[in-house]
């Protein structure tokens, strides 16, 4: 910012927002747009972005409801024949609005809305929203929601992502994401989010010396008599071709061998997955597992006897109500702030833990690391075993070498991947997710190996 002329990042982002609400309308002129503005540089990118749609031929009205908007803006709305009144509006004034843009407040409010701009919001109900920046009224950092907010149709955000555009339950309330670039230098990130290139670089691929042990041998101790097909699932989940050998110890071994020849009995393993399906054998799965020094990957019944650091890397996939007993917390306060959690729980167990839900969130024991929250996925992942498929893929993750973060990340970013593709916008089962996960991988884009 100091080397660039002042007001240069506004107008940078008042010119993207302006572009982005052209777009989400389907164009400018004739359109009736109205600014909610608060006193912070939002409502000064509003201003501007407001100016420039009125130069386009939009209708553009700013309701300030601040008595500190920016003056600049102020200026160059009303210089381009926009109007501006201070306050609410009259009730009248509201009809035929096409799109309502949200500058009440940025990064630095507080989560919540005062009474005037939840009084604007109210009158403007059902018009589509786009939020600049962030939504107002949600907790930016941790992406938690606390009382009254803007849930918005579009969200135009400047330079990078911002927390809240992450996570839940703050990333329900931004509706489509669109970011525009406005040159920013930036931080390491406290949050970050795999996309496809990254997933490339992380996914083992073969060298040509390699045989099926140094691959990486993953085992399984999962499923039972009452759950046979969770041994099946997380078999399948498995055996995508990522591990050189697929090891399987449990009640199901029949099943497992008539749908999956190549998958071999007992024996050493890099990685091990314990706990889907496992009922009554979760303690002694856990216990053998433990045993062997390798490192983990425990879901479901197996987290019920975790008292404290397992002693050995582990990566636990609890859902909220698994990790709501475990850490002996309310499940509605975790979904409400499943980072806080997510990091908790890392920090309390010494583990990897990803916490599922629509965006899965993955947090490391390490606090410099960067937890991941994952993006990909469908709604129609929310079926019976999918859980089973993502255990046993990252356990293959892990077992060809990969850091527990890498794999347990790696492995939700393929595992979404698949859903949304094998779903194709319709319902999906487990067992086809599983199936599609070879293709997820072989679309990945090429990447140059490491120097």
């Amino acid at each position: 910012m100091a080397s660039l002329p002042e007001g240069a990042l506004m107008q940078r982002a008042a010119a993207g927002l302006a572009y982005a609400v052209i777009g989400h309308l389907g164009g400018a002129y004739g359109k009736r747009v109205v600014l909610l503005v608060g006193s912070g540089d939002n409502g000064g990118d509003a201003l501007y972005a407001g100016a420039l749609l009125a130069r386009r031929g939009a209708r553009v009205e700013a309701w300030l409801l601040s008595d500190r908007a920016h003056t600049g803006g102020v200026s160059a709305l009303k210089a381009a024949g926009g109007t501006v009144s201070s306050g609410v509006a009259s009730t009248s004034s509201t009809t035929g609005a096409d799109v309502v843009i949200d500058g009440i407040v940025g990064i630095g409010g507080k989560p919540g809305l005062r009474p005037e701009a939840e009084a604007a919001l109210g009158m403007l109900a059902g018009v589509p929203v786009v939020a600049v920046d962030t939504p107002s009224g949600v907790c930016v950092d941790a992406g938690e929601v606390d009382g009254a907010h803007v849930d918005a149709d579009l969200t135009v955000t400047f330079g990078t992502y911002k927390p809240c555009h992450l996570l839940d339950p703050a990333a329900s309330a931004c509706g489509k994401v669109q970011l525009i670039d406005i040159g920013l230098d930036l931080p390491t990130p406290a949050i970050e989010s795999l996309e496809a290139a990254d997933v490339a670089a992380l996914v083992p691929r073969p060298a040509p010396d390699v045989h099926k042990y140094t691959r990486g041998v993953v085992g399984l101790r999962v499923g039972s008599a009452t759950y046979p097909g969770a041994a099946l699932l997380a078999v399948a989940g498995a055996n995508t071709g990522l591990a050189g050998m697929v090891r399987y110890v449990g009640t199901a071994s029949e099943w497992v061998k008539r749908q999956h020849p190549e998958v071999v009995g007992d024996g050493q393993a890099q990685a091990w997955v314990v706990g889907s399906g496992s009922a009554d054998g979760a303690n002694s799965a856990l216990a053998f597992a433990r045993a062997s020094g390798v490192p983990l990957v425990i879901d479901a019944d197996s987290l019920r006897p975790l008292t404290g650091p397992l002693g050995v890397p582990a990566i636990l996939t609890p859902h909220a109500g698994e990790l709501a007993t475990l850490i002996r917390e309310d499940r509605a306060d975790i979904e409400a702030r499943p980072l806080h959690y997510a990091r908790l729980a890392a920090q309390r167990f010494h583990a990897v833990v990803l916490l599922k839900g629509r965006r899965t969130t993955i947090a490391s024991p390490d606090p410099d690391t960067p937890v991941r929250v994952n993006t990909t996925g469908t709604s129609w992942l929310a079926t019976a075993g999918s859980g089973d498929v993502l255990g046993g893929l990252i356990g293959s993750l892990l077992a060809t070498g990969l850091a527990p973060i890498d794999a347990a990340s790696a492995g939700a970013w393929l595992h979404g991947a698949a859903a949304s593709l094998a779903s194709a916008g319709g319902p999906v089962t487990a067992s086809g997710v599983a199936a599609a996960i070879p293709a997820v991988i072989r679309s990945l884009p090429a990447v140059l190996p490491p120097a």
